[in-house]
């Protein structure tokens, strides 16, 4: 694993959660009543189509423990989703540090993974814009990546759509997911802050 991290990775921390509000969405910090409706949605074969398993409630909620430990030390990270009247809890969009060997880390990583009930409604893309807008203008990050596997067609749509670029030569093999497995492999998007800052421009 790289060990030198570049200047620009300093991440800032808060001192309290930070939480995002879009016109539709809600990203802030885990509860406990968010627990059961991830265990559920991480058991789902649709939701995990492009993971090696399913996730089993021990490692599900060991996934959502890393997400609210992450929250409390920095004050940002995988924050969950809440569509206030609609959805109490529709998984997760944020932003996290990848801790393993692939040739782009050290890197902050944009991601997200919603139930099937919030899918093709625009709610990815658009909590996204909002962790992608606080990672380059309160982190000062110069750029943020997202990874999936080539065959994920709906997430490589959302990475397009915010604006993100497939990097075809730093397409790699994921270090957790044994060799030969046919969902090793892996796509690399990049968006860095001058992109973000024409998108943002053109768009206001």
């Amino acid at each position: 694993m790289a060990t030198d991290r570049p200047e620009w990775l300093a991440l800032r921390t808060f001192a309290a959660p930070i939480e995002l509000h879009t016109r539709r969405c809600v990203l802030r910090a885990w509860k406990d009543s968010d627990l059961a409706p991830w265990c559920a949605m991480n058991a789902d074969a649709d939701v995990r189509r492009w993971f090696p398993s399913l996730a089993t409630q021990e490692q599900a909620l060991g996934e959502a423990g890393r997400c609210r430990d992450a929250i409390a030390q920095r004050g940002w990270g995988m924050w969950a989703l809440e569509v206030p009247g609609v959805y109490p809890f529709a998984g997760f969009v944020g932003l996290n540090v990848p801790h393993y060997d692939a040739p782009w880390v050290p890197a902050v990583e944009i991601g997200w993974r919603l139930p099937r009930a919030a899918w093709g409604q625009g709610l990815a893309t658009e909590a996204a814009r909002a962790a992608l807008g606080f990672g380059f203008a309160e982190l000062g990050l110069r750029e943020m990546v997202a990874i999936t596997v080539p065959g994920n067609a709906p997430s490589r749509r959302v990475m397009s759509r915010l604006g993100m670029t497939h990097d075809e030569a730093g397409d790699f093999d994921h270090p957790r997911i044994d060799a030969g497995h046919p969902l090793r492999r892996h796509v690399l998007y990049r968006l860095h802050r001058d992109a973000w800052q024409r998108l943002a421009t053109s768009a206001a």
